[in-house]
Formats: C-alpha cells, structure tokens, sequence
C-alpha cells in the first residue's frame, strides 16, 4: 500500500489526532488503510510518554494529557511543525532502531536544506544543534509500535513560544536547553514541512 499524505491547515486537537492515529493504526493492521505521514500543529498543550516523571512537571497547575507514546513530558504549540505517521514495519525490517534513525536522518536532511546543522543524540533522543557552543535540542522524538506498526512522530521547534518549556522539564533533560529554529519564516515553515515529507518518504523506500 502507499503512503497517504496528509497536511492540516488548521492547529488540530491533540486527543483528536491521537484518536485519528489509533484508530489507522487498527484500519492498516486489517490492510483496510494507507500508511500515514501528517503534518499539523496542535494548540498549546502539554504530553507525558510513558515513561514520563511527575517531579518533571515544574508549575503543577498545567493539564498534562498522558499518552502512549514513548518518551517524557513534552510541550506542543502554535509554531511547531509536527509531524505524524502511522508507518507498518510488518513490510519492511522489524528493527525499531533502524526506524527511528530513519527519522533522524530524514529530520537532519531536512534541516540541512536550510543550512541548519544538526545531529542526533544516542544518549539523549531527538535532534540537536549547537548554540553558542551548548547542545540545544531542536526536535523531540516520540513513538510507539503495536503490531509491529510505528506511530506517534515527532516535533521540530520552528517559530513556537519557549516559555512554556519553563513548566517542565522537557523530556527529563535538565542540562541541556531547547532553542527554535528562528531564521525560519513562515513560509519556509511551508517548505520544511515538504522537505520532511520528501526525505521521510525516500528513506522509507530504501
């Protein structure tokens, strides 16, 4: 089956997508569906993975959804470029590691067509680049896989407000720092977010 593209104009409801994910998840585990790739933002909201501490909420009057995926406590939001998929790894190696450095390197591709160098963590999933000679994370990295079907995605700070990660400790990490990827305008937004889909989709095939 090929992979359906798809890119929401409009910020989606986390629980909304979440849902729209699960229930792809079942359709293409009975091969009545595409795979997925999606593109959206969410409105502010706070996410806590499964393996998530509750001393890494900082202000504890802030909702925080707990969800599937893998990972820690997290901040989306207005400016953020997520990205989704709902990918069957019964068709391809069942090497879930081989799967996430596949994200990886379709993110630092990505991200190098703006002339941003960035890398990955072993240590420290997600996507980094250097500030100021600090390690500052610029995408987070969040799946979960049943049946052998990846899902979930991950989030690339583009134009979004920091201060909310101020709330939390994002993903556990207290020494290192989050930054954006401010030399991005709007409309290269745009073309980042074809970008990712373009390399996600060639490192997928191959």
């Amino acid at each position: 089956m090929s992979i359906e593209i798809k890119k929401s104009i409009n910020p989606v409801n986390y629980l909304d997508a979440l849902k729209f994910l699960e229930e792809r998840v079942e359709d293409i585990n009975k091969n009545e569906s595409n795979e997925l790739i999606w593109i959206l933002e969410h409105p502010s909201t706070f996410t806590a993975g499964v393996s998530f501490n509750k001393k890494d909420i900082l202000d504890k009057s802030i909702k925080v959804i707990e969800t599937s995926r893998g990972g820690k406590i997290t901040w989306h939001g207005p400016g953020q470029l997520i990205c989704y998929f709902v990918i069957n790894l019964n068709n391809r190696k069942k090497d879930i590691r081989k799967f996430i450095n596949i994200i990886e390197i379709s993110i630092i591709n990505s991200l190098k067509k703006f002339n941003i160098d960035s890398f990955s963590d072993r240590k420290n999933i997600g996507i980094w680049t250097k500030l100021n000679n600090k390690d500052k994370k610029v995408a987070a990295i969040g799946i979960k896989v049943k049946k052998w079907i990846a899902y979930h995605g991950f989030s690339i700070n583009v134009s979004n407000e920091l201060l909310n990660y101020k709330k939390i400790i994002p993903c556990g990490i207290k020494d290192k720092g989050i930054t954006t990827l401010e030399n991005i305008n709007r409309q290269n937004y745009n073309k980042l977010s074809d970008e990712i889909i373009k390399n996600l989709t060639f490192n997928l095939k191959n």
